[in-house]
């Protein structure tokens, strides 16, 4: 059983049958964000990416981090601040942006639990993509 863990919990899928392929977290608030640019950069277009934040996702989340969350067709990322939650799928290679990403912001005024925003539930059918010919 896969427990999240601090900052951005990622997920990797087989986009034709839906497999997961590996997860992995990435600690965004002590963390070396050169692990995250790493696993993210060799995506293949059509690969689906899942994220979801626990506690901090963007203290070390740097420019370039943000950007190739942009690549995969994230709007949110570039607003995301200390201790926002978030959850997205992104595709590379995909033209719009994806329609499977939530962002509750951080505000003393509205945080549902002692200093954190309210939990998010993102309830979608992602589509698959067929297999490539070759």
């Amino acid at each position: 059983v896969w427990k999240p863990l601090l900052g951005l919990n990622i997920a990797l899928v087989y986009g034709v049958t839906g497999e997961l392929l590996e997860s992995r977290t990435f600690d965004t608030w002590a963390g070396d964000m050169s692990d995250l640019l790493k696993f993210l950069w060799p995506l293949h277009e059509g690969a689906p990416v899942f994220v979801a934040s626990f506690d901090d996702a963007a203290t070390k989340l740097n420019d370039e981090s943000r950007h190739l969350f942009e690549d995969l067709r994230s709007t949110a990322v570039k607003e995301l601040a200390f201790r926002d939650s978030w959850e997205f799928v992104g595709t590379k290679g995909i033209k719009n942006k994806s329609h499977f990403e939530q962002r509750m912001k951080n505000s003393k005024s509205s945080n549902k639990y002692q200093g954190w925003p309210k939990s998010l539930e993102m309830d979608s059918c992602i589509p698959l993509r067929p297999p490539l010919e070759g």
